[in-house]
């Protein structure tokens, strides 16, 4: 296992991260086993939301008698004060500790949203309250856009910044990472396998751990899976390893789609999935849940083609903000099936 300085935190973190999102999906035993291997075997940084069904109580459950071992981190999705002070006495609650170590203003797409979670009332200044009373030690944020997310931290009001990085999105190394850096904040990298989708495993966990983050956060559920994920970070990427994963995500990451959901079909398509698992479906094929998505999308993508209020334009592109053709490539993937 790798550890680095974690930004200002002076925190020596794990390379790898143990997201907790789909730990409601598993028996709470299975959570348990999963959570304490990570922490036996050198992960440090737990990662999960007041949104993530019950993720905080499964942490509280299964390993806050080991507190002092791990960085932990939580989000609030409020974009209002009162809101957002709720969730964050919740959240403590839940995981049955006193503080966390960074509380993530958290999925941030909208510039509308920033001013409202920033403004007096809004949900940072509950985040300071927090802070200043011990209950949080640092303050982050998280979004799908990373240059909105490069201006924002700029301002100076962070010491964190969350972002997707995987072979399928590498947008973050534009502007933000290099950003982030010149600012020393904490860098988590997520979604390594964009949800569960991108395979091989190795070869997707090893993209981002070979870039400029601290952290690269994996949802995992057992402990093959954590056995999994530490494998995959045994050996540092050397330099022709990590040329290759670079030219591999430039090819796969042309779809050029953030997952930024400002897009949304009448038809109700998951449009960022289709979008970011095109190529790679294409060149490697999918893991069984990215499979089971085009399974369970099947009738709404082959109906694409005949929905008759977007025949002459498009719903959804008059919203994407990289004005993609998302169009075609939901069309294309009907011809999957």
């Amino acid at each position: 296992m790798r550890y680095s300085t974690f930004g200002k935190s002076g925190y020596n973190v794990s390379s790898l991260g143990f997201g907790a999102m789909n730990l409601p999906g598993v028996p709470l035993e299975q959570a348990r086993e999963a959570l304490n291997y990570a922490l036996d075997h050198g992960i440090n940084y737990i990662d999960t939301a007041a949104a993530y069904r019950n993720s905080e109580e499964i942490i509280g459950e299964c390993i806050s008698h080991r507190r002092q071992e791990y960085f932990l981190a939580t989000k609030t999705g409020a974009r209002d004060y009162e809101t957002a002070k709720a969730e964050i006495e919740r959240s403590l609650v839940r995981m049955k500790t006193d503080h966390v170590d960074l509380l993530q203003i958290h999925y941030v797409n909208y510039v509308s949203e920033f001013k409202k979670a920033m403004d007096i009332g809004g949900a940072y200044e509950a985040a300071l309250e927090a802070q200043r009373e011990g209950k949080v030690r640092f303050i982050g944020i998280s979004g799908h856009r990373p240059d909105l997310l490069a201006k924002w931290i700029a301002k100076g009001q962070f010491s964190q910044i969350l972002f997707h990085l995987n072979l399928a999105q590498p947008f973050a190394l534009d502007e933000l990472i290099p950003k982030a850096t010149e600012m020393d904040l904490m860098k988590v990298a997520m979604k390594p396998l964009s949800g569960g989708f991108i395979q091989p495993v190795d070869r997707a966990i090893r993209y981002p751990y070979s870039q400029d983050v601290h952290v690269t956060i994996s949802g995992m559920v057992s402990i093959k899976e954590v056995q999994e994920n530490l494998a995959a970070q045994e050996q540092e990427v050397g330099a022709e390893e990590r040329q290759e994963l670079e030219q591999l995500a430039i090819e796969l990451g042309q779809h050029d789609c953030r997952r930024c959901n400002y897009c949304s079909c009448p038809l109700e398509i998951s449009i960022p999935d289709v979008m970011i698992a095109s190529r790679f479906r294409e060149k490697f094929g999918l893991l069984p849940k990215g499979d089971g998505f085009f399974q369970r999308q099947k009738d709404r993508i082959v109906g694409c083609a005949d929905h008759d209020p977007c025949k002459e334009k498009p719903l959804c592109e008059e919203k994407c903000p990289y004005q993609l053709p998302m169009q075609s490539v939901v069309q294309k993937a009907a011809s999957f099936y």
